[in-house]
């Protein structure tokens, strides 16, 4: 819509992103590269578009006011991540043709999960900003298991900020155990600023994109999930004892392909 576009411009400065690749190191292993990534993007390509995935077969464009649509979304009600703050359903709220989650001054936040495209491969593809982010504040776009378990605990999250506010995260989790055998990739980019997080997961692999970019990819039949998933939104809490100030995980849109 014409008129969210004009919103985001008058609350966003448009910047050039550097968006080099990040290894990681320690006791991870790291998705390769689908050849050479350019150092800027543009911040409203889909790879959708781009890659022609084809019509939205699932999803919410969020043009509606008040709660997320419960028909699409479940929308969580429990302790916070790893027993940390609240997950509240007043967290998280539709306004302004996008999904605002909030976490407060006091751990108080939100997540909801996809009651649509519960299903075993496809594309995703999901439009996500914050505001100026507080630390202990971590956005996560993922896929999770349709019954929260699968023999080999997979997870994927395919836009998650953790402690720098200034870097992105891919982590495919494929084992159930304490060492987090993952595979992950990283890059330096403004989280404040609008962008289009995208997942391609095929029976032969996995693929990453930002901006239509493709920028994670791993092929080892090891590391795919083997049950279906959905998708979810969090705002996790992980207090450090410091002063926690509000920040807010703002999403356009969410679009599912075939």
């Amino acid at each position: 819509m014409l008129w969210r576009r004009r919103l985001a411009t008058a609350i966003i400065a448009a910047v050039s992103l550097n968006v080099a690749a990040v290894n990681l190191n320690g006791d991870y292993s790291v998705g390769t590269m689908d050849g050479a990534v350019a150092a800027t993007v543009a911040p409203n390509v889909q790879a959708a578009v781009l890659r022609n995935w084809g019509l939205v077969v699932a999803g919410d464009e969020f043009n509606y006011l008040g709660a997320p649509n419960p028909l699409k979304w479940k929308v969580y009600d429990s302790v916070g991540h790893d027993g940390n703050g609240i997950r509240s359903p007043k967290a998280v709220k539709i306004m302004y043709g996008a999904a605002f989650i909030t976490g407060d001054a006091n751990g108080t936040t939100g997540g909801m999960s996809a009651r649509f495209a519960q299903q075993k491969y496809g594309r995703w593809e999901t439009r996500m900003r914050t505001t100026v982010r507080d630390v202990e504040y971590h956005p996560v776009v993922l896929l999770w298991p349709n019954d929260n378990n699968s023999p080999n605990c997979a997870e994927i999250d395919y836009a998650e900020a953790l402690g720098n506010v200034n870097v992105i995260k891919f982590s495919l989790h494929y084992a159930c155990t304490r060492s987090n055998f993952q595979t992950r990739a990283a890059k330096a980019i403004d989280l404040t600023q609008w962008h289009n997080y995208a997942l391609e997961w095929t029976r032969t692999g996995i693929t990453g994109y930002i901006d239509g970019v493709p920028w994670f990819i791993d092929t080892n039949p090891a590391h795919l999930p083997t049950v279906g998933m959905h998708q979810t939104l969090q705002l996790d809490w992980f207090p450090d004892g410091t002063v926690t100030t509000q920040t807010q995980m703002i999403v356009d849109w969410v679009r599912v392909y075939r």
